[in-house]
């Protein structure tokens, strides 16, 4: 079974495909398999698998991230369902600094996105009852959990649906713009 990875348009962040197996049963998929991400040149020590259920399209979970020494690495799938997919860039010093990119993750097409340390990550479901699956290398640190606003105008991103149908969580509705977030990501190039 082949891995192929795919990069972005942000440095370091990866979209990887796996081979899927498909007949009148169904399908079937290495959705991970160590020694064939480190040969693909992604050499992450995953301590722990997480996954989130959303009920509704329009749930917007995020924009999440860790701050150093807590930050993690992420792998992430939707495993039922669909999701638009964002990570921003903030590891200052980045040539990508601020800057987002967005991704369909889906169960048909099987794509996982590699969400490396020092980016802010967030996702809105497309479909109703959407199950993301994902791998992190670091373990949940409250005191270090931070969040940039979805909405920042110096941001701009393009959700796939207006903003007064989004539904977030009271903590997710309060996260500053990313100028007046505490970051301490720098870019090692």
């Amino acid at each position: 079974m082949a891995l192929k990875v795919l990069d972005t348009n942000l440095p370091d962040a990866k979209i990887v495909e796996t081979d899927v197996f498909g007949d009148h049963r169904g399908f079937f998929t290495e959705t991970y398999t160590k020694k064939k991400f480190v040969e693909a040149g992604i050499d992450v020590d995953f301590t722990q698998d997480n996954q989130s259920l959303s009920v509704e399209p329009g749930v917007l979970r995020g924009l999440h991230y860790q701050m150093a020494p807590y930050a993690q690495t992420k792998l992430l799938r939707a495993v039922t369902g669909a999701i638009y997919d964002v990570i921003v860039d903030i590891r200052k010093g980045s040539p990508a600094y601020g800057q987002w990119q967005g991704f369909i993750l889906s169960e048909y097409n099987h794509r996982q996105l590699l969400v490396p340390k020092g980016f802010a990550h967030g996702f809105v479901t497309l479909t109703p009852n959407v199950n993301v699956a994902y791998k992190v290398d670091g373990y949940y640190e409250p005191q270090a959990d931070r969040g940039i606003a979805f909405d920042d105008p110096d941001l701009a991103i393009d959700w796939p649906m207006p903003v007064e149908h989004l539904i977030l969580s009271e903590k997710d509705q309060h996260h500053p713009q990313l100028k007046d977030a505490e970051i301490n990501f720098s870019y090692q190039g």
